[in-house]
């Protein structure tokens, strides 16, 4: 399997895999990603070369954004002032479910945020998903706190909030990295 750095052209891939997740989540009583994902904030992401697609043979896999910006209003000045990389949007196509590539995912993510000078690999995670915090819990991240109060984009109470880090540090998690080296954080 190898990695790339994702293109307009994944696009609709992209919000398929959201979809996908979303209805797997739904089934299993969350309702994270439960509203659509605007297109064109995907697509930002995508042209700021911070989303990376995991493809086997002709086939997307997975997906990973991986950015030096954190989610406004959850992480303290001081955490802000340590160098780090923030994880969102991991998802694994329901097909290759049960194969560890999310871990290895994140592992590849820790990776690359240690190549690039980051201490630290972060995430916010769904608030009231306990399943999905005890999957990065077991993924070796540490629960830093979970913040709630902050308002959403339609008004309503913070729903990823839940703050979770681990040491970024070189791993090797099996894909061929097909994607440029990482740039230096800057300081």
């Amino acid at each position: 399997m190898r990695i790339t750095l994702a293109t307009p052209a994944d696009l609709d891939q992209l919000l398929a895999f959201r979809e996908e997740a979303a209805s797997w989540i739904s089934a299993l009583g969350s309702d994270q990603w439960s509203r659509p994902y605007p297109a064109d904030r995907l697509l930002a992401t995508i042209e700021a070369d911070t989303v990376f697609m995991l493809r086997e043979g002709g086939h997307t896999v997975g997906t990973i954004t991986l950015t030096s910006e954190a989610e406004e209003g959850l992480w303290s000045e001081g955490e802000l002032a340590e160098p780090s990389m923030f994880v969102n949007k991991l998802t694994v196509s329901r097909d290759y479910a049960g194969r560890d590539l999310g871990g290895r995912l994140l592992d590849w993510a820790g990776d690359r945020a240690y190549r690039s000078g980051a201490k630290w690999l972060r995430l916010d995670a769904w608030t009231t998903n306990q399943r999905l915090q005890r999957y990065y819990l077991d993924q070796g991240f540490q629960h830093m706190r979970t913040v709630l109060e902050g308002t959403a984009v339609n008004g309503g109470p913070r729903v990823s909030g839940w703050l979770a880090q681990r040491p970024a540090r070189l791993a090797d998690h099996g894909f061929a990295d097909e994607t440029p080296s990482p740039e230096p954080l800057r300081a």
